[in-house]
C-alpha cells in the first residue's frame, strides 16, 4: 500500500490517509458570516471524496478580523448552530474536520469592517489597498488573544475534531512573529522571543478552551517574501521549536502574505485579466504593469516550500509537518513521504477542481488535474464563490 494511504494520528485524531484540504476561501457565507448550505455541501463532498483531513476556510475570530464580505465567522455563540452542520456532513462521509481560527489584521478594509484595519505597527501603506493599519494598544491585543480562545470553544461545540491557528499568508498573527510588520519595542516586538508571545499566548488561551485531547494545528510561514526581510526558514524553524515546546500537535508550512506577495504564495500564472476585473478603474494602469511584470517571476514548480519544510521538519522530529505548496504528481508525493520530508500531503487548489481527487488516486490517477491557471484565486478576489474557473471566468 502507498504510504498516501497509510493512517496517521495527530495528538489524539487518527486520520485514515495522509491527504489534507488546505484552508481555502470558499466565498460562500452569508454577509452576515454564517454559514450557508452551499458551504455544508463543499465539504460533504470533499469528505465523500475521501480526504482524509479537512481543514476549513479560515474563520475571523472577531469582527474587526473578517477579510472578507462573505467570509464565515466563529466570533459569536449564535453562529454555533450553523457551524455545527458541517463537521456532521463530514463525519456522516467518514472524514474529519478542523476548523482554522484567523484574525484579518491589516489584511482588510473599512468596506468589510466599518474602520481602520489594526496590525502590530503603524507602518507602510500596503500596496492592495493603499492604508496604514493602526497599531494596536495592549487592550485589543488582549481582546484579540481572548476572542481566540472563545473561538476555540465554539469549535469543539460545534463539532471539530480540532482546530488550526493561522499565524501564515500576511494575517495578524503571521503580522505579530514578522519584523517587516511588527516594527514594535514593547513586550510585543523588538526581538524574536517578543514577535513570538502573541502566538504563544493565543496557543495557550486556546488550549484552555479546548477539552483535553483536542488537537491544536498551527500554519506558519516559511517565508514571508516582502519587501523587505520578514521571515525566513531560519527564523521559522525558531518559531516551530518553540511551538513545539508549547505542545503543537502539527504544523503546516506555507509562504507569501496576500497584499505583498500573493502569487509566492500560489506560484503559476497570472490571470491578468481576472485579477483586474477586481480594481477600481483608476488602479488598473499601474495594476495591468504590475500584474504583468509577476508572470515573468512566479513561473510554477513543483512542491516549492520542498526545501524550507526540511529545516521545520528537523526541528519537529515526530510531530507531523502538513507540506503545501504545488504538489502535483504522486510519484513527487509517495517521495516526500519516504523520504520523511514532511507527514501529510496539504493541497487547496487541486481540491478546488477536483474534490474526488484522493478517491481518484486511491484508484490509479498519477497527476492532478489543477493546472495552476490561478482564476480561481482571481475569483475570490472578485467576491465569487469558490469553483474552477480555467474553462470560463464570468465577463466584467
Amino acid at each position: 500500500m502507498s504510504d498516501l494511504f497509510t493512517p496517521i494520528k495527530i495528538g489524539d485524531l487518527e486520520v485514515k490517509n495522509r491527504f489534507v484540504h488546505s484552508a481555502t476561501y470558499e466565498g460562500l457565507a452569508q454577509e452576515s458570516g454564517e454559514v450557508t448550505g452551499e458551504m455544508v455541501t463543499r465539504y460533504r463532498t470533499l469528505a465523500k471524496g475521501e480526504v482524509g483531513l479537512i481543514i476549513s476556510s479560515h474563520l475571523f475570530v472577531h469582527p474587526l478580523g473578517r477579510t472578507r464580505r462573505h467570509q464565515a465567522g466563529i466570533d459569536a455563540d449564535d453562529k454555533v448552530t450553523g457551524l455545527r452542520e458541517i463537521p456532521r456532513a463530514v463525519h456522516r462521509e467518514g472524514g474529519k474536520i478542523l476548523f482554522q481560527l484567523a484574525h484579518a489584521g491589516r489584511q482588510t478594509s473599512k468596506d468589510v469592517i466599518g474602520r481602520t484595519p489594526l496590525g502590530p505597527s503603524s507602518v507602510g501603506r500596503d500596496p492592495v489597498k493603499f492604508v496604514k493599519p493602526k497599531e494596536m494598544s495592549e487592550g485589543e491585543i488582549q481582546d484579540v488573544i481572548l476572542a481566540f480562545g472563545q473561538a476555540a470553544r465554539r469549535a469543539t461545540e460545534a463539532g471539530a475534531d480540532g482546530v488550526q491557528i493561522f499565524a501564515a499568508h500576511g494575517y495578524l498573527i503571521n503580522e505579530f512573529l514578522s519584523p517587516f510588520f511588527n516594527r514594535r519595542r514593547d513586550d510585543w516586538g523588538g526581538s524574536d522571543r517578543n514577535r513570538f508571545r502573541f502566538l504563544e499566548e493565543v496557543f495557550l488561551e486556546v488550549r484552555r478552551a479546548l477539552p483535553k485531547g483536542i488537537p491544536i494545528l498551527a500554519k506558519i510561514n516559511v517565508h514571508d517574501y516582502t519587501p523587505k526581510e520578514g521571515i525566513t526558514p531560519p527564523l521559522a524553524a525558531k518559531y516551530a521549536g518553540w511551538l513545539k515546546d508549547l505542545g503543537i500537535d502539527g504544523l503546516e508550512v506555507s509562504c507569501g502574505s496576500v497584499f505583498y506577495s500573493f502569487m509566492s504564495t500560489c506560484r503559476g500564472d497570472v490571470p491578468v485579466r481576472e485579477l483586474l476585473m477586481a480594481f477600481p478603474w483608476w488602479k488598473r494602469p499601474l495594476g495591468r504593469f504590475v500584474l504583468k511584470s509577476l508572470a515573468r517571476r512566479y513561473r510554477f514548480h513543483e512542491a516549492y516550500n520542498l526545501e524550507a519544510a526540511r529545516v521545520i521538519k528537523a526541528v519537529l522530529g515526530e510531530i507531523p509537518l502538513l507540506l503545501v505548496g504545488g504538489l502535483r504528481t504522486v510519484k513527487r508525493m509517495e517521495e516526500i513521504l519516504k523520504q520523511g520530508d514532511a507527514d501529510m500531503i496539504s493541497m487547496s487548489r487541486p481540491f478546488i477542481r477536483d474534490p474526488f481527487l484522493v478517491k481518484h488516486i486511491r484508484e490509479g490517477m498519477d497527476q492532478v488535474r489543477c493546472v495552476s491557471c490561478n482564476r480561481c484565486l482571481a475569483a475570490a478576489l472578485n467576491e465569487l464563490p469558490v469553483r474552477c474557473y480555467n474553462q470560463a471566468f464570468p465577463k466584467e
